[in-house]
């Protein structure tokens, strides 16, 4: 599994997200308050909006048009009106750094 760096940990306050650009594919950076970081689509799967512009509340990501929340380990929606899950990306944290693997790790294709 090949990794690439996507940003510096001191780029996303904790209960954040931060959208970046790899090979084409739109990532949320989300450093969630477990003081993990996750990768995932930075689309919702309901209405083709940039989840990173959405509210972090544990480990989920909340869509901030319509509310629809994913759960940032897994993908799968935790609050309607979404009922499809999106991609998740396995990430490393490296001294200081964040590298994300663009292999979704839940098996859902963007």
């Amino acid at each position: 599994m090949s990794f690439r760096q996507a940003c510096s940990t001191d780029d996303v306050a904790k209960g954040s997200a931060l959208h970046v650009e790899m090979e084409g594919v739109e990532i949320a950076i989300v450093h969630a308050e477990d003081d993990q970081f996750y990768a995932i689509h930075d689309e919702c799967s309901h209405a083709s909006i940039p989840l990173s512009d959405g509210e972090v509340d544990g480990c989920t990501l909340e869509c901030w048009l319509h509310g629809s929340r994913f759960d940032l380990r897994t993908g799968e929606p935790t609050g309607l009106p979404a009922t499809e899950p999106v991609p998740v990306y396995p990430v490393e944290v490296r001294d200081g750094s964040v590298f994300v693997s663009l292999a979704s790790s839940n098996g859902v294709t963007p």
